[in-house]
């Protein structure tokens, strides 16, 4: 089975910066996509930004100019760098990755690393 760890969230005043990191680990033939997602208190689970391995990446209107997602395929990893944090950023950061397994396409979904920005 994939597995996906997320790592570097926390506690950063507003105007921070924090750097999420999501390795996956396992069986991976190639890469579809790989991205991240953020769900707050009470709001359905948003993506961020999501880099396709063919295709223009995405970024939420919310986060442009401020988030940056960067691949290493080589290490099947996936990061978000995010400058110029606001309180209405603090969410649960889901790293999701879509695998693709010769005619079928897999989605996993990391355990979430939580982003709180105070203000």
């Amino acid at each position: 089975q994939v597995q996906l760890v997320e790592s570097g969230g926390g506690l950063v005043q507003a105007g921070g910066s924090l750097r999420l990191s999501c390795a996956a680990s396992g069986s991976i033939y190639s890469i579809n996509s790989m991205g991240w997602y953020r769900q707050a208190p009470g709001k359905q689970r948003e993506p961020v930004a999501v880099m396709p391995s063919g295709g223009s990446t995405y970024y939420a209107d919310s986060v442009k100019g401020r988030f940056t997602i960067s691949r290493d395929d080589a290490k099947n990893t996936v990061y978000l760098q995010m400058n110029s944090l606001k309180p209405e950023d603090t969410a649960v950061y889901y790293c999701n990755a879509v695998f693709n397994y010769g005619l079928e396409e897999s989605d996993y979904w990391g355990q979430g690393t939580q982003v709180t920005v105070s203000s």
